[in-house]
């Protein structure tokens, strides 16, 4: 029978729902949704499919175990208790890469990873029946979420972010990241034969993932992850089979109406190279176009976008004519949907409507709102043209 681990999927704030119906598409049983992260059942299987094919989370951890720490000394102890000779081999290079603490009395990030490592050692040193670890082996990085005096303690099997998918290479200015950009795009009801336009494309992030999801391209396809060189946890076959099936997966004769515009030419031509890279050229039109003459001839299409924000002071006084000019586009666009994510508070004045739903979501530090303009939906097809 196959070890089942408890593994952690962490995410924007605001966007548990997307991850959780994304990992119930895959398979896996859910064991809890927090903030900011979901927690599911899974083997060393779903450690690799879950970094192929998730494309909302930020990481996938493996969850050690949960310990109830008030002082270093409990820390100290209970994370000694934890069996670590399951998950490091005695060559393992391991640190403690991340500590964050809400509402507990250790609340030092540099204490607390001090302590976890001092804790593994001094367990493995006992098992291993050694003084010393060369450490020369593959990386174990670990995190510790202490929440109300409870550590979660887990190893991160991703290593850099999951919104590295390899193909940003080049970025405009205040970039979305592309986990954020399919979060976003996955809680419209957007399909690949819907038209899709982004109006401030910048370095094409919202138009390439969509794209990546019309041609089901998996998003870690073309990247390594840490747990690779975990043999001791995850079979090299398992990442083999997951890349496999993502190749197995991919449809490139999909037709579809995707296109990013920017008012700067050079940003296009940076959202070009992107797209290129991400392998989905053929299927997005990108032009230099500002929003004001944002058009376009069909109905029921989808603007899915991410304006300035007027972070700046010196851009904020531009950001009343630009949504005013947003406002005058969509009213155009009378049948269709548009989604803007912005921290500007004044953007429903000046865009001129009120959005028929709005969800608060955290893009890094940044608080931003996600404005729903829901149009009319389409009229059903005849049942013969149905695809």
């Amino acid at each position: 029978m196959r070890e089942k681990y408890e593994l952690i999927a962490p995410c924007h704030f605001g966007l548990e729902a997307v991850l959780k119906r994304e990992i119930l598409d895959l398979g896996y049983e859910i064991d809890a949704v927090e903030d900011g992260r979901v927690s599911f059942c899974g083997d060393a299987e779903a450690v690799a499919v879950a970094n192929v094919f998730l494309r909302s989370a930020e990481r996938i951890l493996l969850r050690v175990g949960t310990v109830h720490a008030e002082t270093f000394d409990e820390l100290f102890e209970r994370v000694k208790a934890l069996e670590w000779e399951r998950y490091l081999p005695v060559n393992a290079r391991f640190w403690v890469t991340k500590a964050t603490s809400v509402k507990s009395r250790l609340f030092s990030p540099s204490d607390i990873q001090s302590i976890v490592k001092k804790a593994i050692v001094e367990r493995l040193k006992g098992v291993y029946g050694v003084s010393w670890f060369a450490e020369d082996g593959a990386d174990y990085p670990i995190r510790i979420f202490l929440m109300k005096d409870e550590a979660v303690i887990a190893l991160d099997t991703t290593g850099e972010s999951l919104h590295k998918r390899g193909y940003r290479k080049l970025t405009a200015k205040a970039p979305i990241s592309e986990t954020l950009a399919a979060a976003l795009i996955l809680l419209t009801p957007w399909k690949r034969d819907r038209i899709l336009v982004d109006p401030f494309c910048g370095s094409g992030t919202f138009p390439i993932e969509a794209a990546l999801m019309a041609a089901n391209i998996a998003p870690g396809m073309n990247r390594s992850f840490l747990a690779e060189k975990w043999d001791n946890l995850v079979p090299r076959r398992n990442w083999y089979d997951a890349v496999l099936e993502a190749q197995d997966l991919i449809d490139l004769s999909v037709q579809t109406d995707i296109q990013g515009y920017d008012i700067d030419g050079d940003v296009i031509r940076l959202a070009r190279e992107n797209a290129r890279l991400a392998g989905v050229e053929q299927l997005i039109h990108f032009q230099r176009r500002p929003v004001r003459e944002l058009n376009h001839p069909k109905k029921y299409g989808f603007v899915i976008t991410n304006p300035p924000y007027g972070e700046r002071i010196e851009d904020r006084e531009r950001l009343p004519a630009l949504y005013r000019e947003m406002g005058e586009a969509f009213a155009r666009l009378d049948s269709w949907s548009e989604y803007v994510i912005t921290s500007y508070e004044d953007a429903e004045r000046y865009i001129g409507r009120k959005a028929d739903r709005n969800r608060k979501i955290y893009n890094g530090m940044i608080r931003t709102y996600f404005y729903q303009f829901q149009g009319p939906r389409p009229p059903r097809r005849e049942m013969g043209r149905q695809e």
